[in-house]
């Protein structure tokens, strides 16, 4: 006989009756019919649960990182390398499954010897990832929690997550309003942007802490996509975490940048980053003092491509 999920474990998505979770404060009744702005529901919608070995080299390491993929996002980049499931009008049925599936799931990648659990665009699902984290330690599990999040998220919603999360590892996407607007549909993006990640900065500073296999256990590393011929908003970005964090903050340039198929045709979108403007950008990098964290070659734009039609979605 199935044993009922104690009531406890659940209470974090009664938020998804009147929520306001992210920063779209959409007042969404998520148990019904009346879906806000992610068109998300209470249950739990996965576009795959996967051993990720492509992560930063601290955070992934040799064994990789269980990593859930949340269907839908409350941003809708016109460039996202998840397309296949971050659409929020596309709905597929087999992605939705019950948090016992989940948990089996993850435990048995943490069977081989991954300690780490990633939340992939969780900014939308902060109440079923808290729900999976609380049915994990009911079972005594204690891996090592990341944030993976493209920092669209409520500064309150930040501070919830102070003890329950071990490392943030926010998206610094855009400094530039305009740009927020017509690429994410997001023109507040760079304020509460700000906002959240200095909460998250707040909170860890800027050391990440390494157990004895060099992987991470406790930290903040803020990612940048450098995005084809917006050189001056990757520059922005990176004067923001200088100015206002430290240019002791661990940084991940990425270089990845691909036009998907749903850019391909785009003016501004559909070509790659060329090597001029990298080192335009890696000059900035170096100029305003950091030392801390990694920069991708720009032949990463043919790696790190998932595709979430196969079970392998990285491949």
């Amino acid at each position: 006989m199935v044993q009922p999920i104690p009531r406890e474990i659940l209470a974090p998505l009664d938020e998804l009756l009147d929520c306001t979770c992210c920063p779209r404060n959409c007042h969404a009744q998520r148990d019904s019919g009346k879906l806000g702005y992610c068109q998300s529901s209470t249950g739990f919608s996965i576009g795959s649960i996967v051993c990720h070995k492509g992560e930063e080299p601290v955070i992934s390491g040799a064994d990789g990182i269980c990593n859930i993929f949340f269907t839908h996002c409350n941003m809708q980049c016109a460039f996202c390398q998840n397309y296949q499931i971050s659409r929020n009008n596309r709905h597929a049925p087999d992605h939705e499954i019950g948090l016992e599936d989940v948990v089996t799931q993850v435990e048995n990648i943490l069977d081989t010897g991954v300690n780490a659990v990633g939340f992939v665009s969780p900014s939308h699902c902060i109440p079923q990832m808290e729900v999976i984290i609380r049915a994990l330690e009911s079972k005594g599990r204690k891996p090592v929690y990341v944030f993976n999040t493209n920092a669209y998220d409520k500064k309150e919603t930040i501070e919830s997550l102070d003890g329950i999360v071990d490392v943030y590892l926010p998206d610094l996407k855009y400094m530039d309003s305009d740009l927020a607007r017509r690429y994410s549909d997001t023109p507040d993006y760079p304020s509460i942007a700000a906002m959240s990640i200095k909460e998250m900065f707040r909170q860890k500073g800027s050391n990440v802490v390494l157990g004895d296999d060099g992987i991470i256990e406790s930290g903040l590393i803020v990612r940048h996509l450098v995005l084809p011929g917006q050189i001056e908003n990757s520059k922005q970005c990176l004067r923001f975490i200088a100015e206002e964090l430290s240019t002791t903050v661990y940084v991940s340039l990425m270089a990845q940048y691909y036009p998907t198929a749903e850019v391909s045709g785009h003016s501004e979108l559909g070509g790659f980053l060329i090597q001029e403007e990298y080192n335009e950008v890696l000059e900035e990098f170096h100029r305003l003092g950091f030392y801390r964290g990694w920069v991708q070659e720009l032949e990463s734009q043919v790696y790190f491509r998932p595709d979430f039609e196969h079970a392998d979605v990285f491949k």
